[in-house]
This record gives structure tokens, sequence and C-alpha cells, in this order.
């Protein structure tokens, strides 16, 4: 068995993850420590999923079962990414406009979902780190 396999999805996330605090901490100083989670560039959800099925593309073929189903999940991921967690955190942003001082909820997060440069900036990490893994 490859191991590559199993440690590209985890450096897959770190890298991402490493990228998105990388450009909070740039647009937004010491608030990007506060942004850590779900939202913003690149689309950590979509780096993982592609960089496995870039590579699963890269080495087994675009012709393997596998790499289908692969990109099925893919664009399942995409979608909502773009989709139900963007309007999550629409609806987020509405809600905590009706939430006063004087409750005792807590704001929600409003920073969930992407947006298409976003999930875009994930695949060509993922790309990238496939492509990477391949040639090793």
């Amino acid at each position: 068995m490859d191991y590559r396999y199993a440690v590209l999805p985890v450096i897959a996330w770190f890298v991402a993850g490493t990228v998105k605090f990388i450009v909070n901490y740039i647009r937004f100083r010491r608030e990007a420590v506060t942004l850590i989670g779900n939202g913003g560039f690149p689309s950590t959800h979509t780096t993982v999923i592609s960089s496995t099925v870039f590579f699963i593309g890269l080495s087994e073929g675009i012709n393997q079962p596998v790499f289908s189903l692969g990109i099925a999940v893919l664009m399942i991921t995409i979608f909502d990414a773009m989709g139900i967690r963007r309007a999550l955190g629409k609806q987020a942003a509405m809600i905590n406009q009706h939430i006063g001082p004087h409750q005792i909820a807590k704001p929600l997060r409003e920073r969930q979902g992407h947006t298409p440069f976003e999930v875009l900036g994930g695949l060509i990490v993922g790309f990238v780190l496939a492509f990477v893994f391949y040639r090793m």
C-alpha cells in the first residue's frame, strides 16, 4: 500500500490551513486568530478532497471507477461550500442582527461558506499538492 494516499489529505489540510492563516494575517492582522475555522481562502475542504482526487487521477488514471467516485464527492463538496454553507453564513448574519446585547445567546459564526474564488484556490492548492506527491 502506498503511504501517500493516507498522508496526502493530512498534509493538504495542514497546508490549506497554513495558507489561510497567512492570507488572513496579511488582510486582518490581529483578527486572524479569530478567523480560524470555516470560510476563507483557500477552501480547506476543497483542498483536501481535490488533492486526493487529483492524486488518484495522476497515479491510477482517470479511467478508474475510484476517480469517478472522487470527482462526485469533490462536486458535492464544492456545491456544499458555495451553496448550503454560504447560505448558512448569510442566515447567521441576519439572525445576529436580531440578537441584542441584553440577550444571553452569543452571536452565530457568519463566516461559513466560500466564494468561487476561494474554492478555485482550494482546487489549485489541491492540484499542486497532488502533483508534488505524484512526483515523489
